[in-house]
């Protein structure tokens, strides 16, 4: 039995996985499996996992697309590691990040079920690093997570297999963020610990496709609105902060109007923040001004200190 499974779910980006696969059997620590779940991709995919020749790959396809969570889901119930590891098929693992956090489990105690590292945040086309993410949170972090994704993305976390016959699999009626719901899960019933390193690349690139899909970013945000709304209103500030970015995805889809709503959300959960005014105020004007201010005003925050 292998000590790790590295679940890997992948649709359409077979040139990509190739990269990610790689990075895997690169690890100095080499007791692993890698479940790779294909969701109906209609590209090469299947060649290009045979093309590795390597017993230790298990390869799933879906006949239909299940989404990411039917994927992950897949992956975790066809592992059979005593940790498992989650790598997306456009990022890659440097290559001492299993060995590193099999030693943090094996020197904590029991109560620690997940170990998250930093990241690089790296332009695929540029090869530049964009920005350095490092953890900070560690322990019984459930109130800290409930305010913020601290975690961030499914490729640092290494988890115990006894979190997900504890907490159950992936929320399939969350189409966006899913990976926060379980991590919020997790936090219930088990500790966090970190590598203070980043030990990821995390690539920036045109077919990142969840993250502007507005609809279905939408779709998930409100899914965890409605989830965890008694938690959530328990503190206003952040709670509005929730609808100030609903919002903003709402009025960037086009939907100006419902974009007020969720303004008038905000203002009405925490009354105190400009930014909410400002932003129901810009609203008026139509989603496509609306897209267009928001955008002037980041890359003027992005570029000011240069």
């Amino acid at each position: 039995m292998p000590k790790v499974s590295v679940v890997i779910p992948t649709y359409n980006r077979a040139e990509l996985l190739k990269s990610a696969i790689n990075s895997v059997l690169s690890q100095t620590y080499q007791d692993f499996e890698i479940v790779i779940v294909d969701d109906a991709s209609r590209d090469n995919t299947a060649e290009v996992i045979k093309s590795f020749n390597d017993q230790r790959i298990k390869y799933i396809r879906h006949e239909t697309n299940k989404g990411e969570a039917g994927a992950r889901n897949t992956g975790v119930m066809n592992s059979d590691g005593e940790y498992i590891a989650f790598l997306d098929d456009d990022d890659e693992w440097l290559p001492e990040k299993l060995e590193k956090q099999i030693r943090i489990f094996e020197n904590n105690p029991v109560e620690v079920g997940g170990v998250y590292t930093g990241f690089l945040k790296v332009d695929r086309t540029t090869g530049l690093v964009i920005k350095e993410v490092i953890p900070t949170k560690r322990g019984n972090i459930f109130s800290e997570l409930l305010k913020f994704n601290w975690i961030r993305i499914p490729s640092v976390l290494m988890v115990k297999r006894e979190c997900f016959d504890k907490v159950g699999l992936f929320d399939t009626s969350i189409p966006f963020g899913l990976d926060y719901d379980m991590w919020i899960r997790i936090s219930k019933e088990f500790q966090y610990e970190y590598i203070k390193e980043p030990l990821v690349n995390y690539y920036s690139h045109s077919d990142s496709r969840l993250s502007t899909n507005y609809k279905l970013v939408i779709s998930g945000k409100e899914a965890m609105l409605k989830k965890y709304s008694d938690v959530f209103e328990s503190n206003k500030k952040d709670h509005s902060y929730r609808y100030l970015q609903l919002g903003v995805l709402y009025c960037y889809s086009g939907n100006a109007g419902k974009g007020r709503e969720a303004f008038l959300r905000a203002i009405m959960a925490y009354p105190f923040e400009v930014r909410h005014y400002f932003n129901f105020c810009l609203s008026l004007l139509g989603a496509s001004v609306f897209k267009k201010m928001k955008v002037i005003k980041e890359n003027a925050l992005r570029y000011g200190d240069v």
